[in-house]
């Protein structure tokens, strides 16, 4: 995360003595990334933030790979992924490779009795349906249909929903998620021509500090396995930190759509970036405004990466037969572009109402068993006239 942000209690020197009113200490945390070298905080803790009580069993959570070498375009109906109570159960993983997993969820209740941690991956929720509060002990996020939840790897959090109807899709990833340099000068400011800039961004506000002792059920990813720990304090016991590594949020309602008056390439919807892929953001926007222009994007050849697109909401101009929660894999190979007739039905349309997120992978995906229960089977070829 490109900026500093505090909340709470901080002393004015680090690594100096803390304490409470009382006289009791406060336990300093370093919450960094790449060693000591990359971004970081630092949070002070009511209680050691060590206190492991018992290791209570270890659970094997790796997807289950159908096809590890696809060339086949697919369509998932990703509403097809049914309801489950539990956030992390509810979780499918549908495409795979050595650098992220992507997946689709449908929890119905919020996440109460236990709290979870991905020790591997930084994760990115975005919220297709529903609303609630991202609580972490860094602060809570309120989130809405339409927002971007980037968590950084080792953070603790809870998902509370205020809804039932709850449809998600995320990213883990093993490479941090930025902003895109070519947005940022050489101090880190969002650029006056970014799609976006820093009061967009949903910061954490409200740390609530519990300052207990007992058995706090503690869920941790490492490495496709699920561990469940008892922890003897309640992991939200900071009472203040600062830095640059903590979650945040962005709106997809808040990407300001770069167009022109010919049909512009997909880099100018990126949203986010990592060492290892893109993901962008498809907005509602005018189209192109040259008189001959047209506004379907062109045929282009996948050869350097894999592009995944998942249909959030409106008229999905380049497509045809394609609805809410949809998700297209154009796998690297072979090139893709409008549908048949999608094209010409562009011609001297003015705008779109579209809303989707792209993830372009540099190395190629794998598929699940899940992503297969769901496709529709015939998706690859239906560019045929």
């Amino acid at each position: 995360m490109p900026i500093y942000h505090q909340l709470g209690k901080i002393p004015q020197k680090r690594h100096t003595i803390f304490q409470s009113e009382k006289g009791n200490h406060y336990y300093e945390q370093l919450f960094g990334t790449e060693g000591f070298h990359g971004m970081s905080s630092l949070l002070y803790h009511t209680q050691r933030p060590t206190q492991v009580k018992e290791i209570l069993k270890s659970t094997d959570v790796s997807p289950q790979i159908a096809i590890d070498k696809n060339i086949k375009a697919l369509l998932l109906k990703g509403f097809e992924i049914k309801p489950e109570a539990d956030f992390l159960t509810s979780r499918k993983t549908l495409l795979v490779n050595s650098d992220c997993q992507i997946g689709l969820a449908a929890p119905t209740q919020s996440q109460t009795s236990y709290f979870y941690k991905n020790a591997d991956a930084d994760e990115m929720i975005f919220i297709h349906k529903g609303k609630g509060v991202l609580k972490t002990f860094m602060g809570n996020i309120n989130f809405e249909y339409g927002d971007y939840l980037i968590i950084p790897r080792g953070m603790i959090y809870q998902m509370h929903f205020e809804t039932t109807d709850n449809r998600i899709l995320f990213c883990e990833s093993y490479s941090p998620y930025y902003t895109p340099k070519r947005y940022k000068n050489s101090q880190g400011q969002l650029l006056e021509h970014s799609p976006f800039c820093e009061r967009d961004y949903k910061l954490p506000t409200e740390l609530e500090t519990y300052d207990q002792k007992g058995d706090f059920i503690l869920k941790i990813k490492k490495q496709n396995m699920l561990h469940e720990l008892v922890y003897a304090t309640h992991p939200f016991d900071v009472v203040g930190w600062d830095g640059y590594n903590f979650p945040w949020g962005f709106s997809i309602h808040n990407f300001e759509p770069i167009t022109g008056r010919v049909h512009q390439p997909p880099p100018v919807h990126q949203t986010f970036e990592t060492d290892t892929f893109v993901v962008c953001s498809f907005c509602p926007r005018l189209y192109d405004y040259h008189p001959k222009a047209i506004p379907a994007p062109y045929n282009h050849s996948n050869i350097d990466s894999d592009e995944v697109l998942y249909y959030v909401d409106g008229d999905f101009m380049s497509r045809n037969n394609i609805e809410q929660g949809h998700i297209t894999l154009h796998p690297k190979g072979i090139p893709h572009g409008p549908a048949p007739g999608a094209m010409e039905r562009s011609i001297g349309q003015k705008d779109t109402l579209e809303l989707a997120v792209m993830i372009d992978t540099f190395k190629p995906l794998m598929v699940t068993k899940e992503a297969l229960g769901i496709d529709d089977g015939k998706y690859y070829k239906s560019w045929v006239e």
